[in-house]
């Protein structure tokens, strides 16, 4: 079987993706979805990360019997997403940047790279309509950069720019993207610990990224899709927990009830 020489990656030679054909097939398709579908397609080798194995729903990639689908809600929302993600971040189930492209529609999503930057990104960052910043701690960053709430100038909608990785390497990327350097640094200072139990970080006061985003919401006064958001973690965890440790689903739990009048 040849195979055809595409850059980084390997496909065999009767293999076109085309990713327009891939989003009209898919309707309930988006950003993170269509970038999981570029990054499966230049894998050289199956994706064999916890879980990975195992049979998924394309729509909310939990386990056919835990479907998520029906529980997608929806929200109006004023503010944007941009979703820088680390390699293999879109592959793994457990990435949360999925739910937040589900919830907010102006969610864009790009793969990061520390030679390259996609074009598309920099028109994005370049657009006038947005007020674009980038979410870090502020103890990495010069002080002057740091700014703790989200103050809308007239005419602009808040695009908060995500680092979608492990913390490690979202240090490590924003440490080489020179092309964010000019933007400010909105520092989240939340009262509350995490929740989120899928892939816990070491420590308590580092958020998964939907976390992150809801919080971002928040302090936009998108508080409709900042509720929603952060329901709609909390029905995905119990689906996903539900299906690692095969417990049964209460659909009128108060999880699931809390988000039932966005559905």
């Amino acid at each position: 079987m040849a195979l055809v020489n595409c850059g980084d990656f390997c496909l065999p030679s009767f293999i076109r993706v085309d990713f327009d054909l891939f989003a009209a097939a898919h309707p309930m398709s988006h950003a993170v979805s269509r970038l999981r579908a570029q990054r499966l397609a230049r894998a050289v080798r199956p994706f064999v990360a916890r879980g990975s194995r195992a049979e998924r729903c394309p729509g909310c990639r939990v386990i056919p019997e835990y479907c998520l689908c029906a529980w997608r809600p929806t929200v109006q929302a004023k503010s944007a997403m941009c979703l820088l993600m680390h390699d293999v971040e879109p592959m793994k189930p457990s990435n949360t940047g999925w739910l937040i492209a589900d919830v907010i529609s102006d969610t864009s999503a790009f793969p990061w790279s520390r030679t390259e930057v996609e074009p598309e990104l920099l028109a994005l960052l370049a657009d006038p309509q947005w007020q674009p910043y980038i979410v870090f701690p502020g103890e990495f960053v010069a002080p002057e950069r740091v700014v703790n709430e989200v103050k809308q100038e007239a005419g602009k909608r808040p695009l908060f720019i995500l680092l979608d990785g492990t913390w490690s390497e979202a240090r490590k990327m924003f440490r080489k993207s020179p092309y964010l350097e000019h933007l400010p640094v909105l520092s989240l200072e939340p009262e509350q610990l995490s929740r989120y139990k899928l892939r816990r970080s070491k420590r308590d006061d580092h958020f998964c990224t939907a976390e992150v985003a809801a919080l971002c919401l928040e302090l936009a006064q998108d508080q409709p899709a900042s509720e929603v958001l952060d329901a709609y973690l909390d029905v995905f965890s119990t689906h996903y927990l539900a299906a690692k440790f095969q417990l049964a689903l209460d659909p009128a739990d108060p999880v699931h009830t809390r988000l039932t009048p966005y559905l």
